[in-house]
């Protein structure tokens, strides 16, 4: 039998940590390894797989779609293209009117950056300290990081990074430069970093007086992580662009740009597309993702969230700083040790996945149930109490 392990390793770019599992099956909350042993998935393929593995909608309408036609350039008309782009404005609502496909969450922003110097004219951007938007350089200039930027600086356009959900900070940076500001209703990657009530709302409004554009990055937190469709619709405001990825398609490689009328307006054709953006294979899961994601769901979300996080909240022990989060989209922040955790959860047939520097993160499929997240409760407290 091959070592798949020791293939991986010395064939692909060593750009990523190893966890040392070799996982070669999906079935509902679980993952699989080659030795058969049972993992419950608490990542989802970090928000990604939020219907868990080998549903049978998205199953059923993937297939059904590759038999047809997987892909097809945009020049050209297809039906369920034309159905996700509908179905996905219609979800949407606030004013965002057109969407544009690509293949990724960082490509959604590379488009949402490009479009809005299209509408204004401008190159200068807000963005915020542990902001995340992505890895290639367009995207890279508003994510915050040295790990990330160090190699690559000077980066793209002019990025002003402020502090997170403190409004002071950004009514000292306005000028008349500007041509947006980049925002996540909740930082993931930063640490599952949930603002104030208000706050978002109140950014909306600055952003709004000053005639810049609010750029809401809804890659990790849309498509009903927090029990909203959008994060963002806590708030209450008006969108001039919107970014998606991760669980949209329903596993398959997708981004989503959505933009108000005024701004579609602005974008000539030939000035950005992409060959396989819009392909019919994910736009059937699109279709099939949003068939699923009812209110049933997202009001299981939230509950099933609530209840999460006050059982971790449950927890005593000196490891602990802080449980923040919302729907299923939860950290623990920890004083120290947390590398180690997410050693011993994976120990005990649990993946998690790390965020910012001292947070366990959890992004479950939204099929998770109350008996599996009592056994991830119970296995944290021999392993933060012991």
């Amino acid at each position: 039998m091959k070592d798949y392990q020791y293939l991986q390793q010395k064939y692909l770019i060593n750009t990523y940590p190893n966890r040392g599992l070799n996982l070669v099956f999906g079935k509902g909350v679980f993952l699989y390894d080659d030795k058969g042993n049972k993992y419950l998935d608490l990542m989802s393929n970090y928000g990604v797989n939020i219907f868990g593995y080998n549903q049978p909608v998205i199953s059923k309408s993937i297939i059904t779609q590759w038999k047809k036609l997987p892909t097809l350039h945009c020049s050209f008309v297809n039906d369920v293209r034309a159905l996700a782009a509908e179905k996905l404005v219609e979800r949407y609502g606030g004013g965002l009117d057109q969407v544009y496909f690509s293949n990724s969450g960082t490509e959604a922003i590379e488009a949402a950056l490009k479009f809005a110097v299209l509408a204004t004219g401008k190159k200068k951007f807000i963005a915020f300290r542990k902001g995340y938007h992505g890895k290639t350089l367009g995207a890279l200039s508003a994510t915050d990081g040295e790990k990330y930027r160090e190699h690559f600086e000077p980066l793209l356009w002019n990025f002003k990074h402020i502090n997170y959900n403190d409004i002071p900070s950004l009514e000292k940076v306005i000028d008349n430069d500007i041509s947006a500001l980049i925002i996540e209703p909740i930082q993931g990657e930063g640490g599952i970093i949930v603002p104030d009530t208000g706050y978002l709302k109140k950014t909306r409004e600055i952003c709004s007086e000053h005639g810049i554009l609010l750029i809401i990055d809804e890659i990790q937190t849309g498509v009903g992580r927090t029990g909203l469709f959008l994060a963002s619709q806590s708030e209450e405001i008006s969108y001039d662009i919107v970014c998606l990825g991760k669980g949209l398609a329903g596993g398959i490689p997708i981004g989503a740009t959505l933009v108000s009328k005024e701004i579609s307006l602005k974008i000539p054709k030939a000035v950005h597309s992409s060959t396989f953006g819009g392909n019919p294979l994910a736009c059937a899961g699109i279709l099939a993702t949003l068939e699923l994601l009812d209110e049933k769901v997202l009001n299981h979300i939230k509950n099933l969230g609530d209840y999460f996080i006050d059982q971790l909240k449950l927890i005593k022990s000196d490891l602990v700083k802080q449980i923040h989060g919302r729907g299923l989209m939860i950290g623990i922040e920890v004083n120290d040790q947390r590398n180690e955790i997410l050693k011993k959860l994976q120990q005990n047939k649990i993946l998690a996945i790390p965020a910012g520097e001292n947070v366990i993160r959890f992004l479950p499929p939204y099929i998770i149930n109350k008996k599996q997240i009592n056994f991830v409760v119970e296995k944290l407290k021999d392993i933060l109490v012991s």
